[in-house]
């Protein structure tokens, strides 16, 4: 007679366990799925199909195939708009990451009293919806009843034109870095605070100051960090939409309909009523930031590789 031991049993009921392993893993993946269909890659399929639609007053809507495509690559107004939302990425960005940077540093570096504090206001720009933002700084760069302004005229100096068309990249520019330096600082300081100590004591037992374990540990150990920050600058730079609407409304002489390219897509739609060509110029907006992604990716990885 045959004794069936504990060890036996278990042996017995392993081969279920990996089936009921394999059943499960898709109903944990399935919530996601199913939104991620309805939410995103179902309305990104109907943008692309009236991407190839056109609505004319004789003969209503009609396929055109790629003609909206070709159109929008021979527009000057997107071709602009793409173009200045480039230079601010190329003006904008390094000085965000640059500050975000340096203020990682001197949080991890324990050297800053009150530095819970300090992080505290670095951050809190970031919980400010940008909405508010651009209201808030549009005061301040107002000519004629901003605090800026009303300190010129009482010192008897120009009033600096903030909303010209000289400078109105650079105000720009400014309040997205005032929104975005706090959230960059916590990705760059959480990256800092993974490094072991054993490195810096190790270090310093070799002789290395604290600018040399800057440059020879933290910033080696930051480079996937800042990549990810870089990544998302592009993206955001890019989809520039909230702050040249908002002051638009008190600089119309600067700001123009197709000032960036998604604010373009923006009017098209909801202004102009040109669904069809606003789903085509989001499209290859789309492409740009796609390319501009690759180009960072591509570049980083060379020169990682020896």
């Amino acid at each position: 007679m045959a004794v069936t031991t504990p060890s036996t049993a278990e042996d017995r009921s392993r081969p279920g366990r990996p089936r009921r392993h394999r059943s499960a893993g898709p109903l944990f993946v399935a919530p996601f799925l199913v939104l991620f269909l309805l939410l995103f890659l179902a309305p990104l399929g109907y943008a692309a199909y009236l991407s190839l639609f056109q609505t004319r007053l004789i003969g209503g809507t009609v396929f055109v195939g790629l003609d909206n495509y070709a159109q929008a690559l021979g527009d000057s107004q997107f071709l602009h708009g793409v173009g200045r939302v480039a230079l601010f990425f190329v003006v904008q960005v390094p000085v965000m990451l640059l500050l975000a940077l340096l203020f990682a540093l001197a949080l991890d570096s324990g050297l800053l009293r009150l530095s819970r504090v300090i992080r505290l206001g670095i951050f809190v720009p970031y919980a400010v919806p940008s909405v508010v933002a651009a209201l808030m700084w549009g005061y301040l760069y107002g000519p004629d009843f901003g605090p800026f302004a009303q300190l010129s005229r009482n010192l008897d100096l120009p009033a600096p034109h903030f909303l010209s068309e000289g400078w109105m990249l650079g105000s720009l520019a400014n309040i997205v870095t005032w929104e975005f330096v706090g959230y960059n600082m916590i990705i760059l300081y959480a990256a800092l605070r993974t490094v072991p100590h054993e490195l810096y004591e190790a270090a310093a037992m070799d002789g290395a100051g604290a600018w040399r374990i800057a440059w020879s540990i933290k910033l080696p150990a930051l480079r996937p960090a800042l990549l990810l920050t870089l990544l998302f600058s592009v993206i955001g730079s890019f989809q520039l939409f909230n702050e040249p609407n908002l002051l638009m409304k008190i600089a119309p002489d600067v700001i123009s309909s197709s000032y960036t390219a998604n604010l373009y897509a923006y009017s098209l739609a909801f202004t102009g009523q040109q669904v069809n060509y606003a789903a085509t110029v989001s499209f290859l907006l789309g492409l740009v930031i796609v390319i501009a992604s690759y180009g960072v990716l591509l570049t980083a990885n060379r020169r990682r590789t020896p």
